[in-house]
């Protein structure tokens, strides 16, 4: 499938499929819907230390952005990136996050990041592990590991079958009891499959350019939500 490189609203880079008019980011912002959807309305949430399931490693500005809270905050994050197709190295250079993060003594982290082995936990540094899986979404059988999920799979418009009810029910399978789940979407079907394998959803504000997003829990806390 043809793949191109584009420039977001707020400056930032990602990868479009023109075949499917499908970007890897909002083309709003990727960098704004990075920070909104799994950092803001995500990572906040917790303290030290943290287990993290990214469900579309991409481009790695989940992961980069991740990097630099864990620094930021001096907080621990086990990290892992599940990808089928991984994105090529020529696109990789392509990819300006490091310049628009204002974070470029960070960006040989970014190379590292992808330079990095599949299938084995590398650490990044003291604060930051990384282990990047190939593997499609509904191979994951994981148990109770992850404190946090950043649904970040291509919309529901392209690809319904990555928001099914069985694949949220192994989502909610992989997280830890209080675990949280992040997505960009707010359709009223994703809702509904996530509420039948046992989350409790809530709608939230949307990233810029999006009016809704969803934040699921495996069980309510009301501390969480303060």
């Amino acid at each position: 499938m043809k793949r191109e490189i584009i420039k977001t609203l707020d400056g930032s880079t990602t990868i479009r499929l023109p075949e499917w008019d499908e970007c890897y980011h909002s083309k709003h912002g990727a960098i704004q819907e990075a920070k909104h959807v799994f950092i803001k309305n995500g990572l906040s949430l917790f303290e030290n230390p943290i287990s993290i399931l990214e469900i579309g490693f991409g481009t790695g500005l989940n992961a980069f952005i991740t990097y630099l809270e864990a620094i930021r905050k001096n907080q621990r994050i086990d990290y892992v990136g599940v990808e089928a197709y991984p994105v090529d190295a020529d696109e990789i250079l392509e990819m300006n996050y490091a310049d628009e993060l204002e974070a470029l003594e960070f960006e040989n982290i970014f190379e590292k990041m992808h330079k990095s082995e599949w299938n084995e936990k590398i650490e990044i540094c003291d604060l930051f592990s990384l282990t990047k899986r190939k593997q499609f979404f509904h191979e994951i059988n994981d148990f109770e590991i992850y404190d946090l999920i950043y649904f970040d799979a291509f919309g529901y418009r392209v690809q319904p079958e990555l928001w099914s009810t069985e694949i949220f029910q192994k989502m909610y399978n992989s997280l830890k009891p209080n675990g949280v789940l992040v997505t960009y979407a707010a359709r009223g079907v994703v809702k509904r499959s996530m509420m039948e394998v046992g989350f409790t959803v809530e709608k939230l504000t949307g990233p810029p350019g999006k009016r809704e997003m969803f934040r699921a829990f495996k069980t309510v806390q009301m501390n969480n939500l303060e």
